[in-house]
């Protein structure tokens, strides 16, 4: 049995963000159990935490950055990746700037930081995803696999596929170990096709490097520059891979294989991979993967058959985030008149379902306060794709702003992972016994 890890005493990195291009600086602090990796931007106020798990992964292009609300922190990946290898599995890391320091585009440095800060057992045994079926997710040509291993461990195969260019194809497997990953896959960098690079550099990303800084590859290999590896591009995929996994919020056990995955399909196999684990963590809990089921749902909403659109939460982040399921059959009444040989749930009735979902977020503070939420504005409110019998309705609300007297959630709908519905809803919280 692994013990759970953190470090023992500080660690500083400063340096400059490889997209932005502004400085920045990194204190890494030591956490207690079960803490897991957290992130935390000292330069805004407040001083907002951001747990480094999928639910808080912002969309950018060839990144990893996380977010909470209005305040994210970029490239967070090779930063990740030498946590994991080392890991560690409970840390701060305190983030003054909006994007982490990229020193030399690897991961070299943090681990260099990290290890000087020195890492240390913890009491309480560490939590392992071990993923028991595969999942596969594709996008265009790019394809990316999550297997069962039965050696253990993380195993790593990537496919990298640059055929016609200097860097060809690269085929690496790698098995993920402390020490390897500092000798063997640490001081891999990113790198650029020359052509890539002048297009970044015309829209203002990146201007303040160059070849020296980064791979950066012409026809006849890196400009200005030599590889670390002769397989260096398809190390550094890797690299990234890992951080990106690590977003799962446990180490996993299992065998990933990659076929070029960039961060993009990395991070739609990371929110798969966490919701199997948050699903897995329920049925071990409480012997079924809701939190709440339709019976304890009857308890906190007052609605009813046929008016109740919410079957079962199976997520729920403190007061801040919450997900639940509405399955949608041919039995729902409405579907007699809405419309007869083409039945299309109705609109009004999706986003009444994230109301009660919003309803619910907000059901732990307000059964202590005695207050009721009432629907007080909707912004916003667009419907995407029709919802059919058969569909499995994803329903998704965050807080983003609660008050004494009123809250304020973001909502989304999804059918798979194609967003159907989303609204901005505002509600009231008036006294159970007053006056609408």
């Amino acid at each position: 049995m692994k013990l759970q890890k953190t470090i023992k005493s500080e660690g500083r990195l400063s340096g400059t963000g490889l997209f932005g291009g502004e400085k920045s600086g990194v204190i890494f602090r030591p956490a207690p159990e079960d803490a897991g990796i957290v992130f935390v931007r000292t330069d805004v106020p407040g001083a907002v935490r951001i747990p480094a798990i999928a639910p808080n992964v912002a969309e950018r292009s060839r990144r990893t950055s996380i977010k909470k609300g209005d305040v994210s922190i970029e490239t967070v990946e090779h930063c990740l990746a030498a946590i994991r290898a080392l890991e560690i599995d409970n840390i701060i890391v305190e983030v003054e700037g909006p994007e982490l320091p990229a020193p030399d585009c690897s991961s070299a440095e943090y681990v260099n930081v990290l290890k000087q800060a020195q890492i240390v057992e913890q009491q309480s045994p560490q939590k392992e995803f071990v993923i028991k079926k595969p999942i596969s997710i594709s996008a265009g040509d790019a394809t990316i696999y999550a297997l069962p291993y039965a050696d253990g461990g993380l195993n790593i195969t990537y496919d990298l596929d640059y055929s016609g260019t200097a860097i060809g194809r690269q085929i690496y497997s790698y098995r993920l170990t402390p020490e390897s990953f500092e000798t063997n896959m640490a001081p891999a960098r990113s790198f650029l096709l020359e052509g890539e690079a002048r297009q970044f550099q015309a829209r203002g990303i990146g201007t303040h490097i160059g070849p020296k800084d980064i791979l950066v590859i012409d026809s006849d290999g890196p400009i200005k520059n030599t590889y670390r590896f002769p397989n260096e591009c398809v190390r550094h995929k890797i690299v990234d891979l890992i951080g990106d996994l690590t977003l799962v919020g446990r180490p996993i056990v299992g065998r990933i294989v990659a076929y070029k995955s960039g961060h993009a399909l990395n991070q739609q196999l990371v929110r798969r991979l966490y919701e199997t684990a948050q699903q897995q963590d329920r049925i071990e809990k409480f012997g079924t993967d809701a939190v709440l089921d339709i019976r304890r749902i009857q308890k906190i909403l007052p609605h009813r058959y046929p008016f109740l659109l919410v079957d079962k939460i199976i997520e729920v982040e403190g007061d801040t985030r919450i997900k639940g399921i509405k399955n949608v059959t041919f039995n729902e009444g409405f579907f007699q008149g809405h419309f007869p040989g083409t039945p299309i749930m109705p609109g009004v009735l999706i986003v009444e379902a994230m109301c009660q979902v919003s309803g619910l977020l907000f059901a732990q503070r307000l059964e202590h306060t005695g207050k009721l939420a009432v629907l007080l504005s909707m912004d916003g409110v667009k419907f995407r794709k029709a919802v059919v019998p058969g569909d499995q309705l994803i329903l998704t609300a965050e807080t983003v702003r609660l008050r004494r007297r009123t809250a304020h959630c973001k909502c989304q709908a999804m059918v798979g992972d194609t967003l159907v519905a989303e609204a901005e809803i505002k509600f009231m919280l008036l006294d159970d016994e007053e006056k609408l």
